[in-house]
């Protein structure tokens, strides 16, 4: 399978030279031969020929919040609308929120403030590609947030800070996730601690961090990605 990789944004620059960028932390969490990938930096203009270029595509977290005047965002909602239903799509942090936003459903900049550190979710809706017990650790690190799912979406997990944080797709072969499995804990606290002080306090930034010791779930979300993609 050919999978596209829509690279929306990078790490800190401080951070690729021991991290890399997201495609690579995709590459890792999906495996490094499981897929023949082809990377779009589509922040700087980059995008396939036509949406069948690739099997399936997955679009990557960003700095960057879907509202934000970028001539590529729209581009990006575009692309992924002329998308639906000839391939399947995954999305990731930014990528689940432009997902939504392309597909009917709406994202602020939540007044709850910033998610980060190990977060559990719920599952609450069991699919074929599922596997494990009701209930994910995964790493967050996001302040905006789906607060209107697009019409068809269906909640397949979530939490309290963020109701809709997984859906799927009804009209067509989609899922997208607000949380992080493709962050190793070791950027998760190097991301943390490059921000602390600066995007949330030293309290929050400590709880957070401590959260980060626990067992997450990445591993497994990366095989639901792989059985989602295999159909």
């Amino acid at each position: 399978m050919k999978l596209g990789i829509l690279e929306t944004g990078r790490p800190p620059r401080s951070l690729q030279p021991q991290f890399g960028d997201y495609p690579a932390m995709f590459r890792a969490l999906l495996g490094e031969s499981a897929y023949d990938y082809t990377t779009y930096q589509v922040f700087d203009g980059q995008w396939p020929q036509a949406p069948k270029a690739c099997d399936a595509y997955l679009v990557t977290g960003a700095a960057a919040g879907v509202y934000d005047p970028l001539p590529w965002i729209p581009e990006l909602k575009a692309f992924l609308v002329a998308a639906k239903g000839k391939v399947p799509l995954i999305g990731v942090c930014f990528g689940h929120q432009v997902m939504a936003e392309a597909f009917g459903g709406r994202v602020i900049k939540s007044p709850k403030g910033w998610g980060v550190g190990l977060h559990e979710y719920q599952v609450v809706h069991r699919e074929p590609w599922l596997d494990g017990p009701d209930v994910i650790h995964v790493a967050a690190s996001h302040q905006d947030q789906v607060v209107e799912p697009p019409p068809g979406a269906r909640v397949i997990a979530r939490s309290a800070f963020a109701p809709y944080g997984m859906l799927a797709y009804g009209d067509q072969p989609a899922i997208s996730l607000q949380l992080h499995p493709e962050f190793a804990r070791g950027y998760s606290e190097a991301l943390l601690e490059g921000r602390r002080g600066e995007f949330y306090g030293e309290a929050a930034a400590s709880e957070a961090r401590k959260s980060l010791e626990a067992p997450d779930d990445s591993a497994r979300i990366g095989g639901w990605f792989r059985r989602f993609l295999a159909g």
